[in-house]
């Protein structure tokens, strides 16, 4: 049982969630959150005995705070895919943040656990992939933009503070898809549209997990001793349709090279830009096999894949955004776009 527990990235849900179960247990001596930015007020409360630090993990003051209250766990949550700040901010958190992140826990005789929230992302995605990913498989195209690569970076270093610090037990968590009604990331904006983008010929295969299965593997992760990189999702699997028509949205099969474009074509109606990362994964999808985290950790998602998204669904309330008047006006820019692409193309 750890004595002093630091989780990084309690702005925001899991860190802040995490944070919140961490702080009722009464083997836990002291619990400190640490972000950039304050928790919002209710989760703030729910922290309860939680002591929230701001301070920013790519600043080397993150080694005082470590050392001088002897943290002997660290649980690394903060690592973002958000993409409403600038890409190269984006990486600079998420990568540099953990290179100082592990150099401070390097530098402290007091650390001896470190868990790392990752994403099954690191496999990346291709038409050669295999049915289901397992622990120990390399991608067969390592991942070159965005939030993958940023993880798959991270990962490296994480491997690399394992050589330097074998006294040191890891816990590396590869999450797929997080949903639930309180998570705001890519995937739950992306169900979101009005009308929702696909590829045109391809069905992506969708595992999920519920934001609260999530919670609870990082809970039984901080208490007991699980070393080891485990995959983490829900039973079974959703095609892209499906979840789609279970989201009550509009599908808009479209060509790939058009996909860039659909922010215009979708005429504002939602903030959102696909990330470049997603085009590949839209094609495949990802899935993944969980029976080293079910063995080791003696856990069972309460959700399965399809009841996550559901609730989800449920949770947000989502119903169809247009009548069909305004389905047609879509499809007729989503048309347009297209064809001033092919026209580019011809006249280039």
């Amino acid at each position: 049982m750890p004595n002093v527990v630091l989780v990084t990235g309690v702005g925001r849900f899991l860190g802040g969630y995490l944070a919140s179960r961490l702080a009722v247990d009464p083997g836990i001596d002291r619990v400190l959150g640490v972000d950039t930015v304050a928790p919002p007020r209710d989760l703030l409360r729910r922290m309860g005995r939680a002591e929230f630090v701001r301070a920013d993990i790519r600043n080397p003051l993150i080694a005082k705070i470590i050392t001088s209250a002897k943290v002997d766990t660290v649980v690394h949550t903060s690592m973002s895919s958000q993409g409403a700040t600038a890409r190269a901010d984006m990486k600079e958190m998420n990568v540099i943040g953990t290179m100082q992140l592990l150099a401070a826990c390097q530098q402290s005789s007091w650390i001896r656990k470190i868990v790392v929230k990752s994403t099954s992302a690191v496999y990346g995605v291709s038409p050669r992939d295999p049915a289901i990913f397992t622990e120990d498989m390399e991608p067969k195209e390592l991942p070159s933009s965005g939030y993958a690569k940023d993880a798959v970076e991270i990962e490296e270093y994480v491997r690399g503070f394992a050589r330097r610090r074998p006294d040191v037990d890891i816990t590396t968590l590869r999450f797929t898809d997080l949903v639930g009604p309180r998570i705001d990331d890519m995937i739950t904006r992306y169900f979101g549209l009005p009308v929702i983008p696909t590829v045109l010929g391809y069905d992506a295969r969708l595992q999920m997990l519920h934001s609260e299965d999530a919670l609870t593997v990082l809970e039984r992760s901080v208490v007991d001793d699980v070393p080891g990189v485990f995959n983490v999702g829900g039973d079974g699997i959703l095609m892209l349709s499906q979840a789609i028509r279970r989201a009550g949205r509009v599908s808009v099969p479209v060509p790939g090279l058009a996909v860039s474009s659909l922010k215009s074509a979708l005429g504002g109606m939602q903030n959102y830009a696909l990330p470049s990362g997603w085009m590949q994964f839209l094609n495949f999808g990802r899935v993944v096999d969980t029976t080293k985290m079910r063995k080791r950790f003696d856990f069972e998602p309460r959700w399965t894949t399809r009841q996550a998204f559901d609730d989800f669904v449920n949770g947000r309330g989502l119903r169809p955004w247009l009548s069909h008047e305004q389905v047609t006006s879509v499809e007729h820019g989503v048309n347009d776009a297209v064809a001033r692409i092919h026209r580019g193309r011809n006249n280039a």
